[in-house]
């Protein structure tokens, strides 16, 4: 919450959806001193899907970021993504480069990247690489996009740009403006978000007629699930860190490095 509180561009409410949760995260988030702090909490675990689609719906600005409560904003990140929207009408969801981090504050490398629609959803069978922690978009949109139900565990957000990527554009800015936090590997947890989308991408791409896509899929999915189960031996590991291995600029790494200036200096 300090780094979306710390932005550049101070003009937007900050909607903090709580799902349930068993400890202080309301009592923390309500300790902040800050009007633009929203807090909605019924004590009710409707799932993350749900409160999602309950957020767009009483958020009331004309643009709105999806942020999840263990990543970090940069400083200028909702300043540079409302300027490319204003200035770029056609582009309907926008995310940013990201840096990758674990629990320690080591930087991992950035996650894969593409620029625009073309190239984000050139290769839909295997996913489109904008990170859901970094999205930003036109308040229509989601509202005419809504996350679906029944959810799809752990593949909400790739079954989302699936289904709206032909009537949509999708973009990308090249600048990193978010580090996201990626805990330790787990092979059941991995596992079940690879059924969700493959499922998923299954009804749409059959839905299509898109036969060529469902192989494809098929192949890839189960590849990874080969490379995930290698990666739960021991040892195994950086075999699913790999995707992130570009290396940080030190630019980058300066700024993730003030970003997380209460914690322990992280490792390059």
């Amino acid at each position: 919450m300090r780094s979306v509180l710390a932005q550049t561009c101070g003009d937007f409410e900050l909607l903090f959806l709580d799902d349930g949760s068993e400890d202080d995260s309301v009592e923390i988030a309500r300790s902040f001193p800050d009007g633009r702090i929203r807090v909605l909490s019924d004590g009710i675990g409707k799932g993350l899907p749900r409160r999602l689609n309950e957020g767009v719906q009483l958020a009331r600005g004309k643009y709105i970021a999806r942020m999840d409560a263990d990543d970090v904003c940069f400083p200028m990140r909702f300043e540079k993504q409302v300027a490319f929207l204003e200035s770029h009408p056609e582009v309907d969801l926008l995310g940013c480069r990201a840096v990758v981090f674990r629990d320690s504050g080591k930087a991992m490398g950035l996650l894969p990247f593409a620029k625009d629609h073309e190239a984000l959803c050139a290769r839909p069978w295997r996913n489109i690489s904008l990170p859901h922690p970094s999205w930003m978009g036109r308040r229509e949109w989601f509202e005419a996009h809504p996350y679906r139900l029944p959810e799809v565990r752990r593949a909400e957000d790739q079954e989302l740009l699936l289904r709206g990527h032909l009537d949509s554009r999708y973009a990308c800015l090249e600048e990193v403006l978010l580090a996201y936090r990626q805990g330790p590997f787990q092979l059941k947890r991995t596992l079940v978000a690879r059924r969700s989308l493959l499922v998923a991408q299954l009804d749409w791409f059959v839905g299509q007629k898109a036969w060529g896509n469902v192989f494809r899929a098929l192949a890839l999915s189960s590849v990874k699930v080969m490379v995930d189960g290698l990666a739960a031996l021991p040892g195994g590991e950086a075999l699913f860190f790999r995707r992130m291995g570009e290396p940080v600029p030190e630019e980058v790494f300066h700024v993730f490095r003030q970003c997380l200036a209460t914690w322990d200096a992280p490792e390059k």
